[in-house]
């Protein structure tokens, strides 16, 4: 693991604003994975050696007179933020260690189950959609629509308010709006109507639990960068990103059951009301913003450099300039766009198979928003340890080939076959689900050091959208059907349109997504954290003067636009010595 000194921390801190960061040199004892870095910058005359403290280095630092006094007060707030830091190294009281906490858990936990409630209330009337319309006259679906729109919307100012009001106050303050929104949708005494509230102030209280998820669908990748060590990230953020579709999976199986009737609704909406107030109420007082120590060598870069983020729309703009962002946005909009299509018609498919009791489709359903759930706890876990992301996520659309095309096929000599269909639906689960957080994880790692909701956000947006303009054109294919190998009656099948169009997009990405090769700039940073320097999944190229190329244009990232990341790569780039030097090291020492 990657140790920060004194040392490191006051010449970064000085040489920032002149982009300088010059000799680096690694120490390393041979009982321990920490490296330690120490560094030696001249700047302005003034030579920053070993030993350094704070406050000298200031002193001198406010001698220079080619470094304003501003500046001067800018790197002095950044040191500020350092002070809090927990330096409990064992054999350097003056480093820091990247730590975790067990409060990371915690945190966990409740941005999982939010994202479950708030996915429940989306799809609470999707199980039981005629007694809705008996009782409010209103289609279910519509209801639906409203808060998907209303998600979408909410999703382009999330970025700029967790930014502003920081991760924790953000999620405080969505979690209390969410549980308002569940208390207008199940009644309060002033709007009190046979047991069930107005349309109107039902759709009120939808809204806002619309506007509120966003805050627990786009911060995923961000609790898990300010929260998880580097080789459990991707782990995090698919059990957080994931989560909702346990909410769908009870929306189905808790509102078939409850729903039957008007009576039975209000009773269903109280219960979501009682678990939502809980839940804010556990989150206001528990509910934390960042831990004492960054987990990780890149968040203490990023820290040490003070990095501001952009406004929303700045950051949209970088992240379609960077190598090899595009690629991962497309993988996670095919996994979204294939996983809603598949739920929004699961009753058909299922059907189609030959399971028509609606308790044993709604117990599919469930299996295949499990499945999605599992699926990215396993798969994550393995590229959190591997950093294979194009492998894996390679190797997941080609199941999702493999797996979607039993949804919409039907051999004619075999007949139906519903154990088949719901092996598939399961395995599909399984193989599109994980495609989301390894790529929302692979799109921050390749932006680094950017804002990890604004990348969410990114992707959240793009696969809500396409996704829902998909629904549409799925429904008419789903009435096409396609003979199969007609000519021999043995091998003789159809198959339905949408799953072609599935099958089609899975394909497409697939083609799209092969040609991914850019630099993992963020496991860079903090590839000595986990051992995974010399992995070559990280895409680190050397030109002819040795430098790693981090861009398309095979440019040295020194000097380049890339100049945030030099700190990372001359890191890195030491790292293919420090084995050799320490050995040196110890030689001397005996």
């Amino acid at each position: 693991m990657k140790c920060f000194s004194w040392n490191i921390i006051i010449a970064t801190l000085v040489a920032s604003p002149l982009s300088c960061c010059q000799a680096f040199s690694l120490s390393n004892t041979s009982t321990s994975r920490r490296k330690s870095y120490t560094t030696s910058t001249t700047r302005s005359g003034f030579n920053y050696q070993h030993n350094i403290s704070p406050t000298s280095s200031f002193d001198n630092l406010s001698q220079s007179s080619s470094i304003s006094t501003s500046s001067i007060r800018k790197e002095r707030t950044k040191l500020q933020a350092i002070i809090d830091l927990d330096f409990d190294d064992e054999e350097d009281p003056e480093t820091i260690v990247p730590k975790v906490y067990p409060q990371r858990w915690v945190q966990l936990g409740y941005l999982s189950l939010l994202a479950l409630v708030s996915d429940w209330v989306c799809f609470s009337t999707a199980a039981a959609p005629s007694t809705f319309e008996t009782a409010f006259g209103h289609s279910s679906a519509g209801l639906i629509d409203l808060f998907l729109f209303t998600n979408v919307f909410s999703c382009f100012l999330v970025t700029d308010i967790v930014a502003k009001v920081g991760l924790g106050k953000a999620i405080k303050g969505a979690s209390v709006l969410m549980g308002l929104g569940c208390l207008l949708r199940s009644g309060i005494p002033l709007f009190m109507n046979d047991g069930l509230v107005p349309y109107e102030v039902l759709v009120a209280g939808t809204l806002m639990v619309g506007a509120a998820q966003p805050f627990f669908q786009c911060t995923p990748p961000m609790l898990s960068a300010t929260w998880f060590a580097s080789d459990e990230r991707a782990t995090s953020t698919a059990t957080a990103i994931n989560f909702n579709q346990i909410g769908i999976a009870t929306a189905f199986l808790v509102g078939g059951n409850m729903a039957t009737d008007s009576v039975g609704l209000q009773h269903y909406f109280e219960l979501i009301t009682v678990l939502s107030g809980v839940l804010a109420a556990g989150t206001v007082l528990q509910f934390q913003d960042k831990p004492p120590t960054p987990p990780s060598s890149s968040e203490i870069e990023k820290m040490l450099k003070g990095e501001e983020e952009p406004p929303f729309f700045e950051s949209v703009q970088k992240f379609f300039k960077t190598p090899g962002f595009t690629k991962p946005l497309i993988a996670f909009i095919c996994s979204i766009s294939i996983t809603n299509i598949v739920g929004a018609f699961i009753d058909e498919v299922l059907e189609r198979g030959g399971i028509v009791d609606q308790f044993q489709i709604d117990l599919a359903g469930a299996g295949f928003e499990l499945a999605i759930l599992i699926g990215g706890i396993v798969i994550g876990g393995y590229v959190d340890r591997t950093k294979k992301y194009k492998k894996v996520t390679l190797a997941c659309l080609l199941a999702t080939v493999f797996f979607v095309v039993p949804l919409g096929l039907t051999d004619h000599a075999l007949g139906q076959e519903p154990i088949l269909l719901v092996l598939s639906l399961l395995g599909l689960g399984m193989a599109a689900g994980p495609v989301q957080p390894i790529n929302a994880e692979l799109a921050v790692d390749v932006t680094y050091p950017s804002d990890e909701t604004a990348v969410e956000s990114v992707q959240q947006i793009g696969g809500n959208l396409i996704s829902a303009l998909l629904v549409p054109v799925a429904e008419l294919m789903s009435k096409q059907d396609y003979q199969l190998l007609s000519f021999n009656t043995l091998l003789a099948s159809d198959i339905r349109g949408d799953v072609v169009l599935l099958t089609l997009i899975a394909l497409v990405t697939m083609v799209y997504y092969s040609g991914f090769d850019a630099p993992l700039k963020r496991t860079i940073a903090d590839c000595s954290d986990d051992g995974v320097c010399s992995a070559p999944e990280l895409n680190m190229k050397m030109n002819a003067n040795g430098d790693l190329i981090l861009d398309a244009n095979n440019k040295s990232v020194n000097g380049s636009d890339n100049a945030d990341s030099v700190v990372s790569v001359d890191i890195a780039k030491s790292l293919r010595e420090a084995t050799k030097k320490v050995q040196e090291e110890v030689k001397a020492d005996k």
